[in-house]
């Protein structure tokens, strides 16, 4: 099958479908091939660039798991669901676990800049972590 560009004597232009070459110049000896908009029989072919078939795209691969930055969150987001919320205590409740006034175990809460470098500096580990609805983009 050839897709072949077509004029008539009006120069009206159009598509033409034939199973060879030698199929158009039959027909068109014939004056079976015809302009579809004025119906001349006067037509002639015009030069056109190849239409080939275009192999498909190849897909990217999937990418396996999740990004390391994905999986830190995960992990992170674990253990704040394992440990208890404290809210806006957690300094106090983070001195209180630090100096054995109160039973160790995992804590979260909300603490200010401030808060937090103190408590670092008194050698107790914090971690910033964000919220777990947090929009990080």
């Amino acid at each position: 099958m050839i897709i072949l560009n077509l004029a008539c004597a009006g120069e009206h232009r159009f598509e033409g479908w034939f199973a060879s070459s030698a199929a158009f110049e039959t027909q068109q000896q014939q004056e079976a091939v015809r302009c579809p908009i004025c119906g001349s029989h006067e037509i002639k072919r015009l030069p056109s660039a190849p239409h080939l078939a275009r192999p498909a795209p190849t897909a990217m691969p999937a990418v396996q798991g999740s990004t390391p930055a994905q999986q830190i969150m995960a992990a992170l987001q674990s253990q704040a669901a394992r440990s208890e919320d404290v809210g806006e205590r957690f300094a106090e409740e983070a001195r209180r676990i630090h100096y054995g006034d109160a039973e160790e175990r995992d804590i979260r809460g909300v603490a200010s800049v401030a808060e937090a470098r103190d408590l670092l500096a008194e050698g107790i580990s914090v971690l910033p972590v964000p919220a777990k609805n947090a929009d990080l983009h």
